[in-house]
């Protein structure tokens, strides 16, 4: 029971992880204690006064609540990736440069206050980390498959962990049949490796098994492998298909900073909590390198406003293709359309201008010409007004992603004579549970 459990809990995360959010995770979602407490007190304090409703739990308005809330912590991570939700830190983070994007590309991760003493870095790339790939044989597509009809299994591990595939092969089946089972077994699993078939000019197929993640660590001589010599079913399948050839075997990243040989089993490293790099390239056998530093303030706020406009663009896009199932969702559109328009010609100004369909556009030479004025500050002003309201309004959502959901209310409450609900705005949480309970 205890195992079962378990297993539906993984189940329930995963789904929800795949099919809601978005796929990212910063920092940013970690937070203190005073941070969530703050979070609770609010959501008592919206609670209060809040009506009774009856939730529309159709699953249509559950992908709709919980898609919105992780769209809305999305937004407010990437205007806090850009420096800070205080006022203080507000689009002040500092951008850094790459003289060479096909060896490596860099970003600052550092706080601003330490911007003063970044060093610039040279880097060159002696090899790239890459994946594992096990490639099968190649056999007869159309040719029914040469094992007797049975029940097989076998056993595939990695990182530590072992996992069980059982399948079964009938009389009738094919050399491809068997595969692509295969393949939708192993991809449906999600356990970090990819499957796919293969085909060559004479209609032969093969399995290609390839690891999602790059490098070997603690010395392990491999990322996963496939064996059938002690699984509970019958054996023989790894050998026939040939999954336990290693065709490409996993490498570390093998790279110099300054001068400094260092290896990694992914091609993303920090340098000394400055700089975090994306290895792209080899460097040429002369040393060639890129040259990694931090741009001026100008194009740095450049890039972090530009950051600010793809973040707002895609959410209000999120918003919007819901519009025609769920009429509700046009009052997250409808309400950042009012925050916009609040700063409109204060945004206009600075470089930001205001599309038709609510989208904003930035125009780089007119932003950067304001930075460069006497006044900057006071130019700017707008923007940091914006974003400081888009802030609000994303938490708000992340709150109470009900609220913008097709709900019946049925009473409301008696004004300044009530019990604080705060588990009512947690009512999307309980669908990620459904069809699970």
């Amino acid at each position: 029971m205890s195992y079962n459990s378990i297993h539906n809990y993984n189940n329930i995360y995963n789904f929800y992880m795949t099919t809601y959010a978005p796929k990212s995770s910063t920092p940013y979602d970690s937070h203190k204690k005073s941070e969530l407490r703050s979070v609770y007190n609010s959501i008592v304090k919206m609670n209060k006064e809040a009506p009774l409703y009856i939730l529309d739990t159709s699953r249509e308005s559950c992908s709709f609540a919980v898609g919105m809330k992780e769209n809305a912590r999305e937004l407010r991570n990437t205007i806090a990736s850009l420096g800070g939700v205080d006022e203080d830190e507000l689009l002040n983070k500092k951008a850094a440069y790459s003289s060479n994007e096909n060896i490596a590309s860099a970003s600052y991760i550092g706080t601003p206050a330490d911007s003063a003493n970044a060093p610039s870095i040279e880097v060159e790339v002696r090899s790239l980390a890459s994946q594992q790939v096990n490639m099968g044989k190649y056999l007869p597509s159309d040719e029914p498959i040469a094992l007797p009809a049975s029940t097989y299994s076998f056993d595939l591990n990695i990182d530590e962990l072992n996992y069980e595939f059982q399948f079964s092969i009938k009389p009738e089946d094919t050399n491809r049949s068997v595969q692509e089972r295969l393949t939708r077994l192993i991809n449906n699993a999600n356990i970090g490796i990819s499957s796919q078939i293969l085909t060559d000019d004479d209609n032969n197929s093969c399995l290609r098994l390839e690891s999602n993640v790059t490098g070997l660590k603690d010395t392990k001589p491999h990322i996963f492998h496939v064996t059938d010599n002690k699984t509970s079913k019958t054996s023989g399948a790894v050998d026939y298909l040939g999954l336990d050839y290693v065709a490409s075997p996993a490498t570390n990243a093998r790279y110099l900073v300054n001068g400094t040989e260092y290896t990694s089993p992914s091609n993303h490293v920090t340098v000394d909590r400055v700089y975090e790099l994306t290895l792209n390239g080899v460097s040429s056998e002369d040393g060639e390198t890129a040259s990694i530093g931090l741009k001026t303030d100008v194009e740095s706020l450049t890039e972090n406003i530009n950051t600010l406009v793809r973040g707002y663009n895609s959410f209000l896009r999120a918003a919007a293709e819901y519009g025609d199932t769920h009429p509700k969702s046009n009052r997250i559109v409808h309400d950042l359309g009012s925050i916009t328009r609040t700063y409109a010609d204060g945004l206009t100004s600075a470089g930001l201008n205001l599309n038709l369909d609510g989208t904003l556009e930035i125009d780089t030479d007119a932003v950067q010409q304001t930075a460069m004025g006497d006044d900057a500050k006071k130019a700017f002003s707008s923007i940091m007004d914006f974003t400081r309201s888009l802030v609000r309004k994303s938490n708000q959502i992340s709150l109470d992603p009900m609220n913008y959901v097709n709900n019946v209310i049925v009473a409301y409450k008696n004004p300044g004579k009530n019990f604080a609900t705060p588990y009512i705005t947690s009512a999307y949480s309980g669908m990620m549970f459904n069809s699970y309970c």
